[in-house]
């Protein structure tokens, strides 16, 4: 079980930046799947972050302007053992206070007589609009009627406000309970792409492999993939969010894997890794692979306190277009072909992404003209890449693609922690080096 103490001191961190206002962070809901059948539940990020409560269309009260004892409220589904039968176990009204900490807990159809009652005498609300379509005429027609009769009571929450920076702002730094977890997502998520690299073999469906990554996953104990599996062989590889994953994998093509788990916390990992099917590069692969190996070993020795996610990725972009122009891909001088972005036919994304309990996790990258720097605990991807195909036109004075290059897509992503001193790669465990990739 998760140590409530966690929850509970996010809570009280997010209490005291609050100032006298009242948060309300809805529950994630149901979502239908076909008919009257749901996609597995995955509980809202926010949410899950400040109470650990796994339940559905439950809303959290965090009150800063109430007297200790009443600022953690929360609204669930009562237990209804004729439900659970069929929908299985809820915590109920107890178990909320109990289990999850909540200073006062309610049947959620309480929520729309008790809500006002609560957000009563706050000096602004923090709620995000446009995302729970069940909550937000309870908050908005609260705060309308507050501001109605403000002649008259002479008060009313003077702000509506989404609670995305402050919650973002305390998820972008990691707890090294947190960091343990990912390093454990890390670790289930490397093991199967050393499973789903062993047994790769020509005439293999993509299907196949992912099977294998993804039993290994369940096996080991996670909730499942973090997000839909990428197993793209040969020309699939140039599509960045294949996900069909039912080609035969042919002799002589490389093999592009981006997978990784998500534990029953949701912690996730993020892994990519891109080799030989029949275990020997051809010499353009070859070539290619040592650029984005050498790009993305750059990038990550930049992952360091006082740098930020830019200089991570111009390191990066830096290196590939040196590589193409060595390799007659492009033409022309480095510097102003990264200022033209003359590369962007060959590499077309950017560099990482923050990770935590979403995969494209919160936080912001830049704060108005100034990017954000990196502090020990951000977790981020170092994901650098080149696909080399027709979809995109070369730029004009770029050289055409020989039909040698063609069809060739790789992409090498670990999950990198900011550290004291150096970068921790969370994901060391896949093998990434040249000859690592290449079966003898």
């Amino acid at each position: 079980m998760i140590d409530q103490r966690i929850f509970s001191r996010r809570r009280d961190l997010f209490l005291d930046q609050l100032d006298g206002k009242a948060a309300v962070i809805p529950a994630a809901s149901l979502v239908t799947h076909h008919e009257d059948c749901d996609y597995p539940f995955r509980q809202n990020s926010d949410f899950w972050y400040l109470t650990g409560f796994d339940e559905p269309d439950a809303v959290a009260l965090f009150l800063s302007h109430r007297p200790e004892g009443e600022r953690f409220v929360l609204f669930v589904l009562p237990k209804e053992p004729g439900i659970e039968v069929w929908n299985g176990f809820r915590w109920g009204i107890e178990g909320a206070m109990n289990r999850f900490g909540a200073e006062i807990a309610h049947p959620l159809e309480e929520l729309p007589n008790l809500i006002g009652t609560y957000l009563k005498g706050a000096e602004g609300i923090s709620f995000r609009v446009g995302r729970h379509p069940k909550v937000e005429p309870l908050v908005l027609n609260f705060w309308a009627e507050q501001l109605d009769k403000m002649q008259r009571s002479g008060s009313a929450p003077k702000s509506l406000e989404a609670p995305c920076p402050i919650l973002h702002q305390l998820r972008l730094r990691k707890e090294m309970c947190e960091l343990e977890r990912m390093r454990e997502a890390a670790r289930i998520s490397a093991e199967a792409h050393e499973l789903a690299r062993q047994m790769v073999r020509p005439g293999m469906n993509e299907r196949q492999i992912q099977a294998v990554i993804e039993q290994h996953f369940l096996a080991q104990g996670a909730r499942g993939p973090a997000y839909n599996s990428i197993v793209a062989g040969g020309d699939n590889a140039c599509v960045l969010h294949y996900t069909s994953n039912n080609s035969s994998l042919c002799d002589g093509d490389l093999l592009l894997i981006d997978a990784g788990c998500s534990l029953f916390d949701y912690y996730n990992g993020d892994i990519t890794r891109t080799f030989p099917v029949n275990g020997c590069f051809t010499g353009e692969q070859y070539a290619l692979y040592e650029v984005v190996l050498a790009a993305q070993e750059a990038a990550i020795e930049s992952v360091l306190p006082g740098e930020n996610a830019e200089i991570v990725h111009l390191k990066a972009v830096r290196v590939l277009v040196e590589g193409l122009v060595e390799l007659g891909l492009l033409q022309g001088n480095v510097d102003s072909l990264i200022e033209q972005g003359a590369y962007e036919h060959l590499y077309m994304h950017r560099t990482g992404h923050w990770l935590g309990l979403d995969v494209h996790d919160v936080g912001a990258y830049r704060l108005g003209e100034y990017p954000v720097e990196l502090e020990p605990g951000m977790v981020l991807t170092v994901e650098p890449g080149l696909y080399v195909s027709d979809r995109i036109p070369v730029p004009d004075g770029q050289p055409a693609i020989h039909d040698r290059w063609k069809g060739i897509g790789i992409r090498i992503e670990d999950d990198v922690v900011v550290g004291e001193i150096k970068p921790e790669i969370l994901t060391a465990k896949a093998m990434k080096s040249v000859d690592e990739m290449q079966r003898k």
